[in-house]
């Protein structure tokens, strides 16, 4: 199936409301240039150098989110340009973004990463952490960033009551979150093999790869 094509039956299964980021890693910037062509402006990689890359030599008007685990060091690379962190898995790491945002002028949109899954090896902050965080009364010092939800992977499994279980959780907790930050607007949940389950237990932004772009080219650098 194209691109063209897949991408098309992804956006015809979309919730209304429902904010689709094109995952774009370990795709050449051709290949993704091919669903930029047919309207996508809102894409997903999971590492800073491999964004970097394509912001480079792609159209500037594209909003591009870190969705992979984000190294403190490797920030001061994508402040000037990332639309959206949807990986921030600690209060150390959001005061590093906020930092280096001032330093650019801007205001970065970011997401709390909560690890709701049973697999140790996801990263992600407890439901605890995560509320402690958007609780924090030093949140609303913070000028460089604007925390605007919820992002969360569930386990990766075809027991689908599991994983609505677990994507409810989520939500349950973005709508308590919700209450005390006027910012909360985003609740990313879903992938290519889980996004429609997510949408049905309230998801407003799902990060779609495989099912657009087809299996994962490991050779792009």
């Amino acid at each position: 199936m194209s691109i063209k094509d897949a991408l098309k039956k992804v956006q015809d299964s979309l919730l209304e409301n429902v904010t689709l980021v094109a995952v774009s890693k370990t795709h050449a910037a051709d290949v993704v240039m091919q669903a930029y062509d047919e309207g996508v402006r809102v894409f997903g990689e999971n590492k800073v150098q491999e964004m970097c890359a394509k912001a480079e030599v792609m159209p500037s008007d594209i909003e591009w989110h870190l969705i992979g685990h984000l190294q403190s060091n490797k920030i001061k690379y994508i402040a000037p340009f990332v639309s959206m962190i949807q990986s921030v898995d600690s209060m150390a790491l959001l005061e590093k973004i906020n930092a280096a945002a001032v330093k650019c002028g801007r205001v970065i949109d970011c997401l709390l990463e909560v690890h709701i899954a049973s697999e140790e090896s996801k990263y992600g902050l407890t439901i605890g952490e995560a509320r402690e965080i958007a609780l924090s009364p030093s949140l609303k010092e913070m000028k460089g960033v604007r925390v605007r939800g919820l992002m969360t992977m569930a386990t990766f499994t075809d027991d689908v009551e599991q994983i609505s279980r677990e994507f409810t959780t989520v939500k349950n907790l973005y709508e308590e979150l919700k209450e005390s930050n006027e910012d909360f607007d985003t609740l990313s949940m879903g992938m290519s093999g889980d996004y429609e389950i997510a949408m049905q237990c309230g998801s407003t932004m799902v990060r779609v790869g495989s099912s657009i772009f087809g299996a994962r080219d490991y050779s792009v650098k």
